[in-house]
C-alpha cells in the first residue's frame, strides 16, 4: 500500500498556491523564496506520486488530484487552527498578532487612537492593520486573510456579521477660496453646477453618498464628475487645490477645518449620517487575540 507523507507547512504551502493560483503570489504570502515554494510542492507532488497543479500560462490551477488534496488540507488547516485557538483560550494566552482591516475614515482617523488604548492594555498583542475600501475589505476577510474589520457600509446577503460602533456625519466640503465658502447651505440642485470630486467605486462613503442622493432623487450621472479618488486624503487635496467640491466625513477634515482651509455647508433637505461597523466571518472562530480585540471595541463603542 503505498503510504502518502507530508506536514502540514507543506499543506499551508500547497493551499496558498491554489487559492492565489500562482507561485509567487503564494510565496509572498507564506514568507519563503519562490524557488522554495517550488522545491516543496514538488517533493510532496513526489510523495503523492501524481502532478497536483497545472501551469495554464501565468495561471496555477489544481489538477483533479489536486483538488481532493485541497479540499482534506483545507478542512485539516483549519482544525489545527481550531485546536491552536482552543489551546490558548484555555491557557488564557493574551499575545500574539492580530490582523484587521479598516476603511479610510476609521482606518486613519479613528483606530489609530483606539490602539493606543488597546496596547495599554494589552501590550504583548500587536495589531497588523490594513486599509482598503470596504469591499475589499470585505473580501479579505471572506476569504480569511483578516479576521475583524471596520468599514462604513452595510452589505446584505453576506456571510459576515455586522455590529454597530460609531456614528459619522458627512458634510460637503469646499475651499475656503471657493465662492460658496461663506454661505450656510446650498440647494441640491445647486451642486450641479460645480466641477464634483468622488470616492472611488467600492467606498463605502460614496455608497452612503449614492443612497442620499436617490433618496432625494439625485442621478450621481448629473454631477460634473472631474476626479475619483482612492482616498478621503486624496480628496481634501483637491479640494484645497480647487479642483473641486466634495462630500466628506466630519472626522476626516477636523485639521483642515480648525485651519480654516475647507468650509463646510449644508445640502438644503438633506442630512447625510451613518454608522461604522466592525464585521467578520460568522463561518470562523476568532484567535483568542482578536475576541479580545473584537470586546475591546465594542467596550469603547457603548462607552461613548
Amino acid at each position: 500500500m503505498h503510504c502518502i507523507d507530508f506536514d502540514l507547512r507543506q499543506l499551508e504551502i500547497f493551499c496558498k498556491v491554489v487559492e492565489l493560483e500562482s507561485f509567487t503570489k503564494a510565496a509572498n504570502a507564506v514568507a519563503l523564496a519562490q524557488a522554495s515554494v517550488s522545491e516543496r510542492i514538488a517533493v510532496l507532488e513526489n510523495s503523492v506520486g501524481t502532478r497536483l497543479l497545472d501551469r495554464l500560462g501565468r495561471k496555477v490551477v489544481p489538477t483533479p488530484a489536486g483538488k481532493l488534496l485541497f479540499k482534506h488540507a483545507a478542512a485539516m488547516l483549519e482544525m489545527k487552527q481550531m485546536v491552536c485557538m482552543e489551546m490558548d483560550a484555555f491557557l488564557g494566552i493574551r499575545k500574539g498578532e492580530v490582523n484587521i482591516g479598516a476603511s479610510t475614515i476609521p482606518g486613519e482617523y479613528i483606530l489609530p487612537g483606539i490602539m493606543v488604548e488597546f496596547s495599554e492594555k494589552y501590550p504583548l498583542i500587536s495589531i497588523k492593520l490594513a486599509i482598503s475600501d470596504t469591499k475589499e475589505i470585505e473580501n479579505r476577510i471572506v476569504g480569511g486573510d483578516l479576521e475583524i474589520g471596520i468599514v462604513g457600509s452595510r452589505n446584505s446577503g453576506s456571510n459576515l456579521t455586522y455590529n454597530k460602533l460609531w456614528d459619522d456625519k458627512l458634510v460637503l466640503a469646499v475651499s475656503a477660496k471657493h465662492r460658496w465658502s461663506g454661505k450656510n447651505s446650498i440647494t441640491i440642485q445647486e451642486l450641479a453646477e460645480e466641477p464634483f470630486i468622488l470616492r472611488e467605486e467600492g467606498s463605502g462613503t460614496l455608497k452612503i453618498i449614492k443612497d442620499y442622493f436617490n433618496s432625494a432623487s439625485v442621478d450621481m450621472d448629473s454631477l460634473k464628475t472631474v476626479a475619483r479618488f482612492g482616498s478621503s486624503t486624496a480628496v481634501k487635496e483637491g479640494i484645497k487645490s480647487g479642483l473641486g467640491i466634495s462630500v466628506l466625513s466630519l472626522r476626516a477634515i477636523k485639521t483642515e477645518l480648525d485651519a480654516d482651509i475647507i468650509k463646510t455647508l449644508k445640502i438644503e433637505k438633506l442630512s447625510m449620517t451613518r454608522n461604522f461597523y466592525l464585521i467578520r466571518d460568522k463561518r470562523r472562530n476568532l484567535s483568542p487575540v482578536s475576541q479580545a480585540l473584537l470586546d475591546f471595541f465594542l467596550l469603547k463603542a457603548t462607552a461613548r
